[in-house]
């Protein structure tokens, strides 16, 4: 049963893919906003995907988050989410990312719970659509 208080956990190594130069997202050699973010979101999904029913999952509707600190290739980055509000199928999670020097960026994030088949198939009917 979902229930305030959940968190979870994941940490990754700060490879070159992750970099804002090599993913469009600005010309340095650090540790990516979008990766950062995208770090937050699979922590939200994973720490959760356990109290859902089968067929059910989260999608993204949310994120107001900074970035507060630039990490290097080679570096050990990980986020840590604490679910802080459940309104009805809305979720909304305190997320923080680290580095091995400190705290890199904080905020929030909300998710929807979702039936999956009923989400693909809405999602997919706009391709009908053109």
């Amino acid at each position: 049963m979902l229930e305030i208080g959940i968190t979870g956990r994941q940490e990754e190594t700060v490879t070159e893919e992750l970099l804002a130069k090599n993913i469009g997202s600005g010309r340095v050699k650090v540790f990516a906003t979008a990766m950062m973010i995208a770090l937050m979101e699979k922590t939200a999904v994973i720490s959760v995907e356990p109290y859902l029913e089968e067929g059910q999952n989260t999608v993204g509707t949310g994120i107001n988050v900074s970035h507060c600190s630039a990490t290097p290739a080679g570096l050990k980055v990980w986020a840590e989410t604490e679910l802080v509000e459940i309104d009805c199928r809305r979720l909304v999670f305190k997320v923080a990312a680290y580095d091995e020097c400190g705290l890199i960026g904080e905020g929030t994030h909300e998710r929807f719970i979702i039936d999956m088949d009923r989400f693909q198939s809405k999602a997919e009917s706009k391709n009908q659509a053109m």
